[in-house]
């Protein structure tokens, strides 16, 4: 089984699919294993941000820190740790993997449609490019 399962964490839908995630994950985790939320926020473009509040930003920032913290907090029995980033969201789920030594990254899809075979989504993204093993649950 593993030691770290990284789960890409989407917070969009009251935390619904991290905490259905969260239990994939503990049924594959070893005992003293530890599971990682990490939540990538969009960066900003530089012409939009200079009109945003700083304080804003900020504030938003901690609200997203807040819900997963507290997600991180439901799990019993298991070491969790809660992280933000910021940035294109593959490469912040890819980054945060080989940091914490992720034996497994766990990640939501949805059905693709006609953009995504154009652009990519973000889990085609981080399969493609992950050094480790993924899950992708839909």
């Amino acid at each position: 089984m593993y030691d770290t399962i990284l789960i890409a964490a989407a917070l969009f839908d009251e935390g619904r699919t991290t905490r259905t995630m969260i239990e994939k994950a503990r049924e594959m985790l070893n005992p003293g294993g530890r599971i990682v939320l990490v939540h990538v926020l969009d960066e900003i473009p530089k012409y939009a941000a200079a009109h945003v509040p700083r304080t804003q930003l900020t504030e938003h920032q901690r609200n997203v820190r807040d819900q997963l913290e507290a997600i991180a907090a439901t799990v019993e029995g298991v070491k969790t740790e809660a992280v933000v980033r910021s940035g294109m969201a593959s490469a912040g789920i890819l980054g945060t993997a080989k940091e914490k030594n992720a034996d497994l990254i766990v990640i939501a899809s949805h059905k693709p449609g006609l953009s995504d075979y154009f652009i990519g989504s973000t889990a085609a993204r981080v399969v493609r490019h992950a050094e480790t093993s993924v899950l992708v649950l839909r």
